[in-house]
C-alpha cells in the first residue's frame, strides 16, 4: 500500500525504523531528528503516519501540538520505546515506563509499544515470519498492525473529506445555473467585507432581475424560463472579470460580487452587463429568440454598513426597486443612506 510516514527520533532510531518498515510494505518514509523541525514537514506533507521515539526530547509535544489542531489530528501517531527503556526487569524502571506510556496516551498518542533492540547495528531482532511465535517476533507484528490500522483510518479520514467537500459544493451551487446560490452569497459577503475593511480596499455589489419574467413563463412556460436563466447565467460568467463572483440569489434575481471595486467602477460594469443582455437576443432553440432586459441596483461598503453585509444588500435591493418602478432596463446607484430613501413597493413583474 501506498502510505507517506515520517519517522521521528534519534539517528539510529530512523535508520533502524526506515529499513523494517520498508520491508512490510510500500510506504514512503522519511525521517527527521529535531521535533520542531518535524512540525514544520507535517504542516507542508501532512503525511499519513508519525512514528515517534518515546523519549526523545520534545516528541510527546510534538505529538500533543498536531492532535491539538482540527486540521491534523487525523495523522495517526505511534510512540515506540525501547525494551532497555521500560525495564521489565526492574520494578522502579517499569513504573517509569508505565508513566511514560500513560502520558503519552494522555498527549493524543494512538498506539504506544515497546520493542527491544540489538544494540549491534541497531537492527530489529528478525524479520516477521507468518509463522513466528517469539515474542520479540510478535511485538514486531504488532507494529506492523499499528501501522496498518493508521493507514487505514488516515485512508478512511481523507475519503470521508473528499465526500464532505463534494456534498459542500453540491450545497452551495445552484443546480439550473451552476452559479454559486443565496447561502454561497450569504456565507461569502461577509467574507469579502472582513477582507475589505482589513485591506481598506472597496467592495461593491450588483443585484439585478429580469424584467417581465413571469411573462415569459405564463407565455412560454417554466422551461423557457430555466432557459432564460441558463443562457443570462453563462452571459454573466462569460463577460466578468475573475474575480468578479455571480450567484443567482433566487427566482430570477442575481447577485454580483465585485471585489476591489469602488461605486463609479461598480456603476460601469452594472452598465455594461444590463446592454450586453439587452443588446443581442437569446435564442432559446431554434425557433424562438426572445430579447431579455435587466433593471440592476448598485451598492458599495460604507462606513455605516454592518459586517454582514445586511444593509449594503439592502441599499443595493432599494435601488433595483427604483430601477424597476422608474421603468426598467435600467441601472440605479445611490450613495445616501437606506433611510433617506421613501419605502418602494415591489413592482409586479408583468403589469
Amino acid at each position: 500500500m501506498d502510505a507517506s510516514i515520517l519517522l521521528v527520533g534519534s539517528r539510529s532510531f530512523i535508520e533502524t525504523f526506515a529499513g523494517f518498515i520498508r520491508q512490510l510494505s510500500t510506504f514512503v518514509v522519511e525521517g527527521v531528528s529535531a521535533p520542531r523541525e518535524a512540525m514544520s514537514i507535517v504542516q507542508a506533507q501532512q503525511p499519513d503516519v508519525l512514528v515517534i521515539q518515546a523519549r526523545q526530547p520534545g516528541s510527546l509535544d510534538l505529538c500533543q501540538q498536531i492532535k491539538s489542531q482540527s486540521h491534523l489530528a487525523w495523522i495517526y501517531c505511534i510512540t515506540i520505546a525501547s525494551k532497555e527503556e521500560s525495564g521489565c526487569n526492574h520494578p522502579e524502571m517499569a513504573v517509569d515506563a508505565m508513566q511514560w506510556e500513560i502520558q503519552a496516551l494522555e498527549m493524543g498518542t494512538d498506539a504506544y509499544l515497546t520493542l527491544d533492540f540489538q544494540h549491534i547495528g541497531n537492527r530489529l531482532v528478525e524479520p516477521i515470519r507468518p509463522d513466528a511465535f517469539l515474542p520479540e517476533q510478535l511485538t514486531q507484528k504488532r507494529l506492523q498492525t499499528y501501522l496498518n490500522i493508521g493507514v487505514r483510518q488516515v485512508r478512511n479520514h481523507r475519503e470521508l473529506m473528499r465526500t464532505n467537500d463534494i456534498l459542500s459544493a453540491i450545497a452551495l451551487v445552484d443546480p439550473l445555473t451552476e452559479l454559486n446560490n443565496r447561502r454561497a452569497f450569504e456565507w461569502e459577503l461577509p467574507r469579502q467585507i472582513e477582507n475589505s475593511q482589513t485591506r481598506h480596499l472597496p467592495i461593491s455589489l450588483i443585484i439585478m432581475d429580469v424584467d417581465f419574467f413571469k411573462r415569459i413563463n405564463d407565455t412560454y412556460g417554466h422551461r423557457v424560463g430555466d432557459r432564460v436563466l441558463q443562457l443570462i447565467s453563462a452571459r454573466l460568467r462569460h463577460n466578468l472579470r475573475f474575480y468578479d463572483t455571480p450567484f443567482r440569489y433566487g427566482g430570477e434575481e442575481f447577485v454580483i460580487l465585485l471585489s476591489d471595486t469602488d461605486l463609479d467602477e461598480a456603476t460601469i460594469i452594472a452598465n455594461r452587463l444590463r446592454l450586453l443582455i439587452g443588446s443581442q437576443p437569446f435564442m432559446i432553440n431554434e425557433s424562438l429568440e426572445l430579447n431579455i432586459t435587466i433593471s440592476a441596483g448598485v451598492g458599495s461598503l460604507a462606513a455605516i454598513d454592518d459586517s454582514k453585509g445586511i444593509s449594503l444588500l439592502e441599499r443595493a435591493d432599494h435601488n433595483l426597486l427604483r430601477a424597476k418602478s422608474q421603468g426598467r432596463n435600467r441601472v440605479v446607484v445611490s450613495t445616501a443612506g437606506l433611510s433617506e430613501f421613501p419605502p418602494l413597493p415591489r413592482p409586479t413583474p408583468s403589469p
